[in-house]
């Protein structure tokens, strides 16, 4: 089955539009990699200041592929005259889980 991996980002509300701008400027980054199924970023309704970013992969070979390669490229991107951006997260923790059971809507 599948590997899941949940980057939880501590993001404080004046970086919350930041956050999305970049990843809206780095969409389709991660679509074509090896291995990839599945992006979502979460954004949080209430209660918390935590972003969830949602990657799903064949096996835990495929996502560290892309971290070592493209990964890395997309993070480094946007960068002017060699400097990087400020981090819109203030803390960053990376979860991983395996996928056990999963459900899809019924057609019919």
């Amino acid at each position: 089955m599948s590997i899941v991996k949940i980057n939880v980002l501590t993001v404080p509300e004046e970086q919350r539009e930041t956050l999305e701008k970049r990843f809206a400027a780095r969409a389709g980054t991660v679509d074509s990699s090896d291995g990839f199924e599945w992006f979502e970023l979460l954004r949080p309704v209430e209660g918390t200041d935590s972003y969830l970013v949602y990657t799903r992969w064949r096996a835990e070979e495929d996502f560290h592929n892309w971290m070592s390669g493209r990964g890395q490229a997309a993070h480094r991107e946007g960068a002017a005259a060699g400097e990087r951006p400020k981090p819109a997260a203030t803390d960053s923790t990376l979860w991983t889980f395996e996928v056990v059971q999963q459900a899809t809507p019924k057609q019919g």
